[in-house]
């Protein structure tokens, strides 16, 4: 059986999941959506048998699809994850599932009732480094968490407005909550404070903040901050270090480091994550088991509604408990 897969972006995520589709045996890139006819037509011309669509619904029309992938910009969901639940279509969208905590309630309750198959884009779930910090995480008391993402501002001009990327914490620095999540625990309260320093003074339309902290309360008892920065020329680091009763877990891109007292292991991310949650969705689509997911819509709705409260501190300056 040839799998038949849509791509709803033409953007960098959108062609690398086409790119590395294309590859696998029995699967079969059957069309894209883009922001315009010729966008579609132009990223469909490099797969056989691949076509450009101006809509969702003019590809799920034409098409008769297993599975589609959605790689938007956070403002344009909705329409889309509508659509699929409408014909029961499985799909694996990318992160941040929106803007709003409204409208993926809504959509995981679609979700839920048609049982569909779904996976979002938390990558680092899928590394080597996380797997074994889990582990380690069994025989430990986590104590306390730093996270951070330290970046510069995207080019792309709907990443600086809040209406179109809900902000750094959400568009970006929410791998590093997910990741909290995934290795910690969950969340039940978050603080938060942004600044406005310095990308606004220097480019056009910015109304994101471009540094922020957030103080975040665990179930379990633990403690966390995550920061950000978009304002600094370069990349500079992102990552999650873990501190407990036996020492740090550091997780970051590159794998672990485990400095337990008295030594230091590292264990590097060796297999590409991005292949690893395809074949997890795949395998499901095709057999209904969902076990190889790590994180399904219903699991990432969880980790935005952290990144949403985290924003509506910011914005009253007081506490948010989830």
């Amino acid at each position: 059986m040839t799998l038949q897969i849509g791509i709803v972006g033409t953007g960098w995520f959108g062609m690398m999941h086409a790119e590395k589709l294309a590859k696998l045996d029995g699967v079969k890139v059957a069309g894209f959506v883009a922001t315009s006819q010729q966008k579609a037509d132009e990223a469909a011309k490099q797969f056989e048998g691949s076509r450009g669509y101006a809509t969702i619904h003019q590809m799920l029309d034409d098409r008769k699809l297993d599975a589609v992938y959605i790689c938007v910009p956070p403002f344009a969901h909705g329409e889309i994850e509508k659509a699929l639940l409408e014909r029961s279509i499985p799909f694996l969208v990318e992160k941040p599932i929106g803007l709003d905590q409204e409208l993926p309630s809504a959509i995981l309750k679609g979700v839920e009732e048609k049982k569909l198959i779904t996976s979002v884009g938390y990558h680092f779930r899928y590394f080597e480094g996380t797997d074994r910090a889990k582990e380690l995480l069994r025989e430990r008391t986590a104590l306390m968490a730093l996270g951070y993402w330290m970046g510069s501002m995207p080019g792309v001009s709907w990443w600086r407005k809040m209406e179109g990327s809900g902000g750094q914490f959400v568009e970006q620095t929410t791998h590093i909550v997910d990741l909290l999540r995934y290795t910690v625990g969950e969340v039940k309260e978050v603080y938060a404070a942004y600044g406005d320093r310095y990308m606004s003074s220097i480019e056009d339309g910015v109304t994101v903040p471009d540094v922020g902290t957030v103080t975040l309360k665990l179930e379990g008892g633990a403690v966390a901050t995550i920061s950000n920065t978009c304002a600094i020329p370069a990349g500079d680091r992102s990552g999650l270090h873990i501190y407990t009763n036996k020492g740090v877990l550091e997780l970051g891109h590159s794998g672990l480091i485990d400095t337990e007292t008295g030594r230091r292991t590292e264990y590097s991310n060796r297999s590409n994550p991005y292949e690893l949650e395809n074949d997890a969705f795949l395998h499901a689509v095709r057999t209904g088991d969902t076990s190889r997911i790590r994180s399904t819509y219903a699991d990432a709705v969880l980790t935005h509604l952290v990144t949403i409260a985290a924003n509506e501190s910011a914005r009253t300056g007081l506490p948010v408990k989830l």
